[in-house]
Order: C-alpha cells, then sequence, then structure tokens
C-alpha cells in the first residue's frame, strides 16, 4: 500500500452531468449508505481518506442551470474526477461536450483526469473503451488520464480508479 504523509491534503472537483452518480460515488467513497439519493442541488463536500491522504472532495450538481458555475470551483484542483452514467448513451454527445469544454478551462490546465464510466452494473451500460473514443480521450496530450469501468451502487472498479488516483499523486511527488 502506498502511504502519503497525514498532512497531505488535495482537492478533487467531482462534475458530470445531473444523474451521472457522483453523489453515490462520493457516498461509496465515504462509506456512507448509498440505497437513498436525492439530486445534489449545489454542492457536497466530504473529506475521504484514502491511501494515507486526505482527499477533499467537491460533489457539484450536474444539472444544465448549474453548469455556468463548476468553473468557479477549479481554481487549485489537483485532480478532476468525471463521471459518466454509461448507459444513457442519449447524453454521450453533451457529457462529451461538458468534459472538452472544461478540460479547455486554464485553471485545469496538466490536471489529471479520471473518467468513472459509471453504472456498468446495467444491462445497457456501454463499455468503458468505447466511451473513452467517443470522448476521445486519446488525443488529450497535456494530462494524465484514465478511464475506470464502476459501479458507484455496488462498488466495483471505485477502488481500481482510486489506486490510480493514488498513483497519480505518488508520481507528481518524486
Amino acid at each position: 500500500r502506498l502511504k502519503g504523509s497525514p498532512e497531505q491534503e488535495l482537492r478533487i472537483v467531482l462534475l458530470g452531468l445531473d444523474n451521472a452518480g457522483k453523489t453515490t460515488l462520493l457516498k461509496r467513497l465515504a462509506s456512507e449508505e448509498v440505497s437513498t439519493i436525492t439530486p445534489t442541488q449545489g454542492f457536497n463536500i466530504k473529506s475521504v481518506h484514502s491511501h494515507g491522504f486526505k482527499l477533499n472532495v467537491w460533489d457539484i450538481g450536474g444539472q444544465r442551470s448549474i453548469r455556468p458555475y463548476w468553473r468557479k470551483y477549479l481554481g487549485s484542483t489537483d485532480l478532476l474526477i468525471y463521471v459518466i452514467d454509461s448507459a444513457d448513451q442519449k447524453r454521450f454527445e453533451e457529457t462529451g461536450q461538458e468534459l472538452a469544454e472544461l478540460t479547455e478551462e486554464e485553471s485545469l490546465t496538466g490536471v489529471p483526469l479520471l473518467v468513472f464510466a459509471n453504472k456498468q452494473d446495467l444491462v445497457t451500460a456501454a463499455p468503458a473503451a468505447e466511451i473513452a473514443e467517443g470522448l476521445n480521450l486519446h488525443t488529450y496530450r497535456d494530462r494524465e488520464w484514465q478511464i475506470q469501468a464502476c459501479s458507484a451502487l455496488s462498488g466495483e472498479g471505485v477502488q481500481d480508479g482510486m489506486n490510480w488516483i493514488s498513483s497519480q499523486i505518488m508520481n507528481r511527488k518524486k
């Protein structure tokens, strides 16, 4: 296990369209009950301890009316987590557009990106590789990125994403 110094804190912004599973994912990371989730109006902040690091995670609502405010929360971000509903293929273009605009933000230049391809437990879910292709992640040359298939509801794949985050933190310290 990789261990950080106890005082090392990181700011992580958790974004994605409404109903992608951001709050469920955040509750899963915080080892909280995920059976009842209500849509986020505004934002949630949780401190999550993982791999010896304190991760201050900002979960910001994804409703269209809130998205223009995302940019106000991006300063000093150490890592961006973007959550996609893998089963909502009608919104892939919209979510791809939002992610593309985010990665153009000056305050996120070089910031590592973890894309959680959520809701993989649903039969209609697109595979993570297909989503990565659709998002053109392979064209991102200015940052480290990873796509991780997961189900925030069951927890499957979530720890793999956290392991990648930990490896990014450790690589930055070198």
